[in-house]
């Protein structure tokens, strides 16, 4: 390397330090440029703060100073107003005392005002009374009654008078009554008997059984009465042989036992083969089939009058009604008629058919079993029927069908008049000729009993009432009066199916002789 290149070297070495250095020279002026441009900015914007704080400040004690005004003003007129308020209270106030004041004076008037017409009524009462007294006994005088006698002539003529009043009351209500619920009732009853068409049979205590030859009945007695008496001890039936041709009598109050015997006699006498053995053996096998009929009975009259849905015990206890009678009237027959019956009439009366059927049907369902179960055969009805599930309104109509309590629903009262109308009809049950001449002297025995009443007929077998009345003593307008008090009467006092017609005549002849 030579000395030229060298110092070459040397000077660009230090020149390039001498730009070094002049940059670093540059950067640090231009760094305390800015050091102090930021530091003037800096106190001009901490002299900005300070102005915006005072005038802020300013502005906010102007402003305080306005709501401080504004407030005092607000206070100043509320006070004001509130003043106003209290001085027309006062007023008001005044008024009022100055009112009752005069109110008070008013009261005290009034007070001496009545208290001195007070004094004058006394003073006028106690002449009235001295007027009065001498206006009874000149009245006496006059009249030729004491005091207590024409009070008691006041009393009559006003109690004649107000029954007669009475009399014509309950007339013009019983015929605007009638005049369509008569009409409307009569309709629908007729319409409902026309439609229904029964059989009805007639059962006895006794049951004939016809025999192929008189031979037979030495058989069915048997050697020393032996066979006999193993029937009649394992029936319970009376078994009577007599002297009626080619016949034999069967006679028992149960009709299921008398029915059971009946079926084992027939088949004894068509087998030939008569003795213990073989009476114990048809026995059980008639049993088997009187079951098996009470069930065909129950299941027939159900479908005959569209009940469906009925439990097997009720259809067996329905079957048992084919062989229970009620004064001489088939209960089960009974039953399917009224069945058509009720189901006609809620028909036309608008309610529910379905239910007026089934509880017509099941209305004397104890009936089949108050031979056997102790109770009556509404209450034996009721728990079966309640037991095989029956609906309330069932239960209801079943239990109110004999009035034990109060029909609450229409289908009820359907059922009671359905019971009546079959139970009272002609030839539907067989009353004894004492029972039937003792319920028409008691009938009208409830008429007669009346005040005025001088002769009384029972016509068409106690459904009617003729009552021939004294004219001088029940005139025209006593006479429904009469007829009303008299029907009510035998409503509360006897006991009857269907209705009574009571009908009062009054009758004034006039006669004389021509010579």
């Amino acid at each position: 390397m030579t000395l030229y290149t060298l110092s070459y070297l040397i000077i660009a070495a230090a020149a390039v330090f001498g730009l070094a250095v002049a940059y670093l020279l540059i950067r640090r002026q231009l760094a305390e440029q800015k050091v102090r441009i930021a530091e003037e900015t800096a106190k001009r914007v901490v002299e900005d703060a300070k102005k915006d704080a005072e005038r802020i400040k300013k502005e906010a004690l102007l402003e305080a100073r306005d709501e401080g005004i504004r407030l005092k003003a607000e206070l100043e007129r509320d006070s004001k107003e509130r003043k106003n308020e209290l001085t027309q209270l006062e007023r008001r106030l005044q008024s009022r005392e100055d009112h009752l004041e005069n109110k008070e004076k008013n009261v005290e008037n009034r007070e001496k005002m009545l208290k001195k017409i007070e004094e004058d009524v006394v003073k006028l009462k106690d002449t009235l009374n001295e007027a009065k007294g001498q206006l009874i006994v000149e009245l006496e005088k006059v009249a030729a009654l004491s005091r207590e006698d024409a009070r008691k002539e006041l009393l009559s003529r006003l109690d004649k008078e107000l029954e007669i009043e009475a009399a014509k009351r309950i007339k013009a209500s019983e015929e605007e009554v009638r005049k369509e619920s008569d009409k409307r009732a009569r309709e629908i009853l007729a319409t409902a008997i026309q439609r229904c068409a029964v059989d009805h049979v007639v059962e006895t205590t006794t049951s004939v059984v016809e025999l192929p030859s008189d031979d037979m009945k030495g058989r069915i007695i048997g050697r020393e009465g032996r066979n006999i008496r193993a029937f009649e001890t394992l029936t319970g039936v009376d078994l009577i042989v007599d002297d009626t041709p080619e016949a034999v009598i069967l006679s028992s109050f149960d009709p299921l036992r008398r029915e059971t015997a009946r079926l084992t006699l027939q088949k004894l006498i068509a087998d030939g083969r008569i003795h213990p053995a073989r009476v114990e053996e048809m026995y059980e096998k008639s049993k088997g089939e009187l079951k098996t009929a009470m069930w065909e009975h129950g299941e027939q009259a159900a479908l005959e009058v569209g009940v469906h849905g009925l439990p097997p015990v009720i259809i067996q206890l329905l079957g048992r009604l084919h062989y229970r009678t009620s004064y001489g009237q088939n209960v089960l027959q009974h039953s399917v008629e009224m069945a058509h019956l009720a189901g006609m009439l809620a028909a036309e009366l608008g309610v529910n058919v379905n239910l007026a059927k089934r509880a017509a049907l099941l209305h004397d369902l104890g009936k089949a079993i108050d031979q056997d179960v102790e109770g009556t055969h509404v209450r034996l009805g009721v728990t079966f029927a309640e037991k095989a599930g029956e609906s309330p309104e069932v239960l209801h109509a079943i239990e109110a069908h004999h009035g034990d309590v109060e029909p609450k629903t229409i289908e009820a009262v359907i059922v009671q008049v359905c019971d009546a109308i079959s139970s009272a009809r002609p030839g539907a049950r067989r009353d004894s000729l004492e029972a039937y001449v003792k319920r028409l002297e008691k009938l009208e025995g409830v008429a007669k009993s009346f005040d005025g009443v001088e002769k009384v007929y029972a016509i068409s077998a106690g459904r009617e009432v003729r009552v021939v009345v004294q004219p001088e003593r029940i005139d025209d307008a006593m006479a429904p009066k009469l007829a009303h008090d008299i029907a009510k009467k035998i409503e509360a006092e006897l006991e009857y199916p269907g209705e009574i017609k009571v009908t009062v005549i009054r009758e004034t002849r006039s006669t004389d002789v021509a010579k």
